[in-house]
């Protein structure tokens, strides 16, 4: 790992000076590409040569010990040799996490599709909740969220909402998301006090570009149809709602949240283009299993991932068995803790599966 990462280091280097040279600076899609492996390779690096430091004051301290007979001197050697090997095994660990291969979606924007599930308007006003939960999250992070197709109900809950988030490393800390959310509480409805159990189902698909998904303009089919609002109401008089299907798999994209058929296609194509994207993605991750074993939870939609009660304020990721006794607070998008552990119980499950 040590010999990988001193010739890292010299890369690193040569990199550095690169970026100061004029025809690269000149070179917008090479100083990009220059600027994205810097960036990448800086936090490893970093913790390199801090690694290089505590090597260097360890090797010192050893050689005192061995040499010296200064009894003062050997006791200052000896604090230091202890410190800087703990120090040399704390950082190995955390370089090893950075060396971890890096997931290739990471730095990419996603489309999340929430859907209410069992029960009823209940699911439906969960599903809103989650909607905001998220959102609030994204604009915490001063990410850019866009609503792309939305089926509300008449009492301010929504049957399904798709969403764009664009932000920088959208996808790593939204990717654990997706599966069954549980939701307990009782419902404002509800004349007896009872406890309702409903449930929400999550999709985190990465948006995919035009360059990493070509779609066959023969395998669309198109249909234009006027858009309807909650209670059956007629949002417009015009077939602007666009409906696509892709023939292959027979996926369907509905889109009606816009006046404008241009825009509602745009929309639909840009959902329908993430959901093949997710298609290919689960066929090859299926072709490597220890990858898949070393993933939190499989990221299926069927999987229960998640429990919100309300009572108890409580929130429970079953995955990790993560609870926390602040759920308001997390609905209010304040997410971080919930998905560093994830994100540290994925890395923990990635190294096991290296190690093993």
């Amino acid at each position: 790992m040590f010999e990988k990462l001193a010739v890292m280091e010299e890369k690193f280097e040569e990199i550095s000076r690169r970026l100061s040279e004029p025809d690269v600076v000149s070179d917008n899609k090479l100083y990009a590409q220059l600027m994205k492996d810097y960036k990448n390779m800086t936090p490893i690096i970093e913790k390199y040569r801090e690694y290089v430091k505590a090597e260097k004051a360890f090797n010192e301290a050893k050689e005192i010990l061995d040499d010296s007979t200064d009894k003062e001197l050997k006791e200052m050697a000896q604090e230091e040799y202890e410190s800087s090997k703990e120090a040399m095994e704390e950082l190995t660990q955390e370089l090893k996490v950075l060396l971890l291969p890096k997931d290739p979606n990471d730095d990419k924007n996603v489309i999340i599709e929430i859907r209410g599930g069992a029960g009823g308007e209940e699911a439906s006003l969960f599903a809103n909740s989650l909607y905001r939960m998220y959102t609030m999250y994204a604009e915490a992070r001063g990410w850019k969220q866009e609503v792309l197709n939305a089926n509300p109900t008449e009492l301010g809950g929504f049957k399904e909402i798709s969403f764009s988030i664009e932000g920088d490393g959208a996808y790593s800390r939204l990717k654990y998301e997706s599966g069954v959310h549980r939701v307990q509480r009782v419902p404002e409805t509800e004349s007896q006090g009872r406890i309702h159990t409903s449930t929400v189902t999550v999709a985190v698909l990465v948006e995919a570009d035009d360059v990493e998904l070509e779609i066959n303009p023969t395998d669309l089919k198109i249909d234009y149809f006027r858009a309807s609002g909650a209670g059956g109401q007629h949002i417009n008089k015009t077939e602007s709602a666009v409906r696509i299907t892709y023939l292959p798999t027979n996926v369907v994209v509905e889109c009606q949240d816009e006046r404008s058929q241009h825009k509602n296609k745009d929309k639909a194509m840009k959902i329908l283009r993430s959901r093949i994207y997710e298609a290919m993605q689960e066929e090859q991750n299926a072709k490597i299993a220890s990858e898949r074993k070393s993933q939190v939870g499989t990221g299926d939609r069927s999987e229960r991932i998640r429990t919100y009660n309300y009572p108890q304020g409580r929130l429970t990721d079953h995955r990790i068995g993560l609870t926390l006794y602040r759920l308001e607070d997390v609905l209010n998008g304040n997410l971080d803790e919930v998905f560093d552990a994830l994100a540290t119980a994925d890395q923990a499950a990635k190294l096991a599966a290296q190690e093993a």
